[in-house]
């Protein structure tokens, strides 16, 4: 009996069917990312707000004045020479009459107009000028609330997190496609109703829901497209990210077409249920088939392959090998139980926090300031473009540690040199923290294809959505160290992530090689890989093909 990956070098191993497959998935990269960084345009700093005085809202009706001339009259007015009065977070304490004077509504207050009236906080009263126009204005995330729009941020990533063990569990358990397609549907519900929330903890309750299928969508059709391609063009695993990359290019573009918060959600929502259209054209993977002893429903999907392919498989292919690895629900101790497993979880778990932790950093670090909005957050994500493309041009030459390890070692090193160069020279300090992004990123999209490739196809959907939980532990954690360390010496977290990217750029080195290695299928599979240059090619090869499914 023939072995999967012989019947799949039979029907193409990356051919018209995966492409079509590859491209159609690829988009859920574009609404995933757009998912991950919309808080930059559902959370936007009003440009003006001011707390409304009691008794403001009906003397303004009685006189017939416009919000600007009511907040001239009331608010601005009784600021006078007193600088700390913003009309934001404090107001004067004291209680407009309805019947003052339209013309003249300070002259019960004589002389004190001149910033010397009590003040008090605002509490729940603030006017914006653009009510609709983000959540903070929409919920009231001002001054003593301002940090509930990170609380919003932080929901986000513990949605992802939740995805990442819930969903992936599940996908290795009860199919890739059934998953996928749950967490399609699933995004595009709980988007509508955070964008119709008629409050901010129902807003909440959804930020998280969403979170958790999106993370869902993202993981399962990264591995559905790492499963039906040979070893030879797992690269796809790499060029999926520029997808993802496409999607933080797009959203500034959505974001400037679309003056509401709510237009926004729904703009990046609603493309899900498109999704929902591949059950007719996306196959369940074959790889997950045989692993569950579905030999026969592998067969006929790989027969389907061939002919879209323009190709066909022998008759003789009756029955594909089918792995003797006994099939159980996955969990973290089938990840941990044997030496190589374990070795790959724990610096894979590492690895991911780091990238995240990282980038995240490095992105607040560089972030916007001032200028146009829409423009920095674009160029900032095209930053990330090259990325993709220098590991196409590497990865299949020099193998995946190398590239891996450099990017590492390369961010921690533009971290460090940035961290003591003079603040008279911005220029230079601008570039090399752009070149440690540049560096990140690399690593942060070849950690995606080397988790997937060193998990056995029992638990790769499993064990990548596991190990990439500690990425949105290191997203949660990244905006705390970032601002308390930069409190203590602005430059500290820039040694922090050094410190961190060097480690990790040292550990990946222990990880085997897995270039032009046919993907594990079993646990024993995994443990037959080596860690030392030259090794793991030649050990594969000699193996008998059986022990493949």
């Amino acid at each position: 009996m023939p072995s999967f990956d012989e019947v799949l070098k039979e029907a193409g191993e990356f051919g018209r069917f995966q492409k079509r497959v590859f491209f159609l998935l690829s988009q859920t990269g574009i609404t995933f990312s757009s998912l991950f960084a919309s808080v930059v345009f559902l959370g936007r700093a009003p440009d003006s707000f001011w707390c409304r005085i009691p008794g403001a809202a009906e003397l303004s009706e009685r006189c017939g004045w416009t919000l600007q001339e009511e907040r001239n009259f009331t608010v601005l007015s009784l600021r006078g020479g007193n600088g700390s009065v913003s009309g934001a977070c404090e107001r004067p304490d004291v209680t407009w009459d309805t019947s003052a004077s339209c013309a003249s509504p300070l002259a019960r207050y004589g002389n004190r107009s001149a910033g010397s009236l009590p003040l008090a906080p605002c509490r729940g009263s603030w006017l914006y000028e653009q009510p609709h126009a983000s959540i903070v204005s929409e919920y009231d995330l001002v001054c003593g609330n301002a940090w509930m729009l990170d609380l919003s941020q932080a929901i986000l990533n513990l949605g992802f997190l939740a995805g990442a063990f819930i969903l992936g569990y599940a996908a290795d358990r009860y199919g890739r496609i059934p998953i996928y397609l749950l967490s399609c549907l699933g995004v595009g519900i709980s988007g509508i109703i955070v964008a119709f929330s008629p409050n901010f903890t129902v807003f909440l309750i959804f930020r998280f829901l969403q979170g958790m299928f999106g993370k869902g969508t993202w993981m399962t059709c990264y591995v559905i497209v790492t499963e039906i391609v040979g070893s030879d063009q797992r690269i796809v695993g790499i060029v999926i990210q520029i997808f993802f990359t496409l999607g933080i290019l797009i959203l500034p573009g959505i974001a400037y077409l679309i003056p509401t918060w709510q237009g926004i959600q729904l703009a990046i929502s609603l493309p899900n249920f498109l999704f929902l259209l591949y059950y007719w054209v996306v196959p369940e993977s074959p790889r997950w088939l045989l692993t569950r002893k579905k030999g026969e429903k592998a067969l006929k999907i790989m027969r389907n392959i061939a002919k879209h392919n323009g190709k066909f498989l022998s008759p003789h292919y009756s029955e594909i090998t089918i792995s003797n690895e006994e099939v159980s629900n996955p969990s973290f101790l089938d990840l941990v139980r044997t030496p190589q497993m374990r070795r790959n979880t724990l610096i894979l778990m590492y690895a991911w926090f780091t990238s995240a932790l990282i980038y995240q950093g490095l992105v607040m670090r560089l972030g916007i300031i001032g200028g146009n909005l829409y423009l920095d957050f674009f160029i900032s994500g095209a930053v990330e473009l090259p990325a993709a493309f220098l590991i196409i041009v590497t990865i299949d030459r020099l193998g995946r540690r190398l590239p891996f390890a450099a990017s590492n070692i390369v961010a921690s090193v533009a971290c460090l040199i940035t961290a003591f160069l003079p603040e008279d020279i911005p220029w230079l300090k601008t570039t090399l923290a752009t070149l440690g992004r540049l560096s990140i990123t690399i690593a942060f999209e070849v950690v995606y294809l080397v988790n997937s490739e060193l998990y056995p196809t029992t638990l790769r959907n499993f064990g990548v959505s596991l190990c990439s939980s500690l990425c949105d532990l290191g997203g949660i954690i990244a905006p705390f160290l970032l601002f308390r360390l930069a409190a203590i010496w602005l430059e500290l977290p820039l040694i922090i992530f050094s410190i961190l990217a060097a480690v990790c750029g040292l550990l990946v080195l222990l990880l085997p090689e897995t270039k032009g290695i046919p993907l594990p299928e079993t646990v024993e599979d995994v443990e037959q890989l080596q860690s030392h240059f030259g090794k793991c090619g030649k050990k594969r090869k000699q193996r008998d093909t059986n022990s493949y499914i």
